[in-house]
């Protein structure tokens, strides 16, 4: 899922980096300037997950004032259920694969292929309470599709990389065929945040952060790659101009891969600040912003509607 194709390489290297080395950003609005204005945290006290931050399912911001104020717990609806179980499908198949280079050696390349091919899908035991058993069925179908995509993919990328270096070892392997780590912890505080934060991933080539959807796009998912470029400049001094959104969708048996590719720009920058600062806000002064144009599936619409 977070493998380029040569298109979208091309794309990312001809369009999407000189823009983002050309236009620049404020230096205000870099991480590392955290302990300044506009960045400094307003309300020390209130420690917000990015999350938390960065999504607007809830138009007024009140599931953070009921979660953080009223102590009140969220029910997740499916499609929060599938999506943490498929973000762990990935990762998991993609950990297992380094595993296997590590664990064999190039050397014993066929049995890397066979480790990776026959890797157990992930058993779905700790989501099945939460699950009816339609959509369990569902969700174990969908986990079958993405594990054998992924695995597909990190074969086809050992292939190529073996093919051009005869003489790579085990390290530089990893690095060129599976340049991603899953899953990274990355500490907020500098920002306000939780200091036990996770990537979906991030590469460090050309520092981008990626984050896994399996949703329709939203103009506000680009505030989850914001939230987590600043933490990585405010925590290594480091520029992280660019981030990418991966949106998957299953179309019957099929799975459907589109990336948005963007850069971090003020704009963005300055409205994750905001939102971060308006929804400390509500905590802090315990400000119940009511209800908006609410949907069913919300995972507290039980609390607001009754």
């Amino acid at each position: 899922m977070y493998f380029f194709t040569d298109e979208e390489k091309k794309h990312l290297l001809r369009y999407h980096l000189p823009r983002a080395r050309e236009r620049g950003v404020a230096e205000e609005l870099r991480g590392w300037n955290w302990h300044q204005p506009p960045l400094e945290p307003v309300y020390r006290d209130v420690v917000l997950a990015l999350y938390e931050v960065a999504n607007a399912y809830c138009p007024t911001g009140r599931d953070v004032f009921l979660r953080r104020v009223q102590r009140e717990k969220g029910r997740p609806n499916l499609a929060m259920l599938q999506g943490a179980i498929f973000h762990a499908v990935v990762a998991d198949v993609i950990v297992a694969a380094k595993r296997a280079i590590y664990g064999e050696g190039v050397a014993n390349y066929r049995t890397i292929v066979e480790r990776v091919q026959n890797h157990p899908v992930l058993p779905l035991d700790a989501w099945a309470e939460q699950l009816t058993p339609e959509e369990l069925a569902d969700t174990a179908s969908k986990v079958e599709i993405l594990a054998a995509f992924e695995k597909t993919r990190v074969l086809a990328r050992l292939q190529e990389i073996l093919t051009k270096q005869p003489y790579i070892g085990e390290d530089s392997l990893v690095s060129l065929a599976l340049p991603v780590v899953v899953e990274q912890k990355l500490d907020g505080s500098f920002l306000g945040l939780s200091p036990n934060l996770s990537t979906d991933a991030c590469v460090f080539w050309e520092p981008m952060v990626l984050d896994l959807k399996f949703d329709k796009p939203r103009d506000f998912h680009r505030l989850t790659t914001t939230g987590y470029a600043l933490v990585m400049e405010a925590l290594y001094e480091f520029p992280v101009n660019l981030g990418c959104i991966v949106y998957g969708e299953f179309r019957g048996d099929r799975l459907i891969v589109k990336k948005d590719i963007h850069i971090i720009s003020d704009e963005l920058r300055q409205w994750f600040i905001e939102t971060r600062d308006e929804k400390a806000r509500l905590v802090a002064e315990e400000i119940d912003p009511g209800t908006g144009d609410c949907y069913e599936g919300c995972p507290y619409h039980h609390v607001c509607f009754g």
